[in-house]
């Protein structure tokens, strides 16, 4: 018996989804679990930032869903110095942090995806349709499991970093403004 083209395209659609959603969340894991054995410890306690921060609603024109965070995630949140969420526009993954102090927890996506396996390959600075500039890269693991990840940090200030140890130092001497928003996106290609 053969399965129609249409429920094969859609559980396919669906496959590729999931393993995504699940590629994207370990990846995020191992970074929290690679900043938590490193990280400084804010000043301040973040806690009270985290539970008053209010995320978008879309981006870029999507509207986003929010994705609970994991329970180490969650963890790592409690000792981040300002807030995490993730979310998702049905067609990427989103990492939002509201970042309130200069901290070292901060840190490229590109060590993360090294460090779940990933090859890091086309790594280069982009410029979207807002003429936002981003560092983007390709993830690869594996067959067929390729993202494509982009991130940016912006200060209160309106400064953008491509670069964590640039925005790390800037914002440390004073020279950037927060709080900041620091944004990754994961997208399947």
């Amino acid at each position: 018996m053969s399965i129609p083209l249409f429920d094969r395209w859609f559980a396919n659609r669906f496959v590729n989804r999931a393993l995504h959603k699940a590629v994207f969340g370990g990846a995020m894991l191992m970074c929290l679990a690679l900043a938590t054995v490193s990280a400084w410890r804010p000043a301040a306690a973040p806690g009270a930032v985290a539970a008053f921060h209010e995320w978008p609603k879309e981006w870029d024109g999507a509207p986003l869903r929010p994705l609970a965070l994991s329970a180490v995630e969650h963890r790592f949140a409690q000792q981040f110095p300002g807030a995490i969420a993730r979310m998702t526009d049905g067609q990427q993954m989103l990492v939002l942090r509201q970042v309130v102090a200069p901290t070292r927890m901060l840190h490229p996506a590109a060590d993360c995806y090294r460090a779940l396996g990933y090859r890091i390959l086309q790594a280069r600075l982009e410029r979207d349709a807002q003429a936002r500039l981003w560092r983007c890269f390709e993830a690869q693991r594996g067959r067929g499991q390729t993202l494509r990840v982009c991130e940016r940090i912006v200060g209160a200030d309106g400064l953008a970093f491509t670069d964590t140890s640039a925005w790390y130092w800037a914002a440390a001497s004073g020279q950037s403004k927060g709080p900041w928003q620091a944004v990754t996106t994961a997208t399947p290609l």
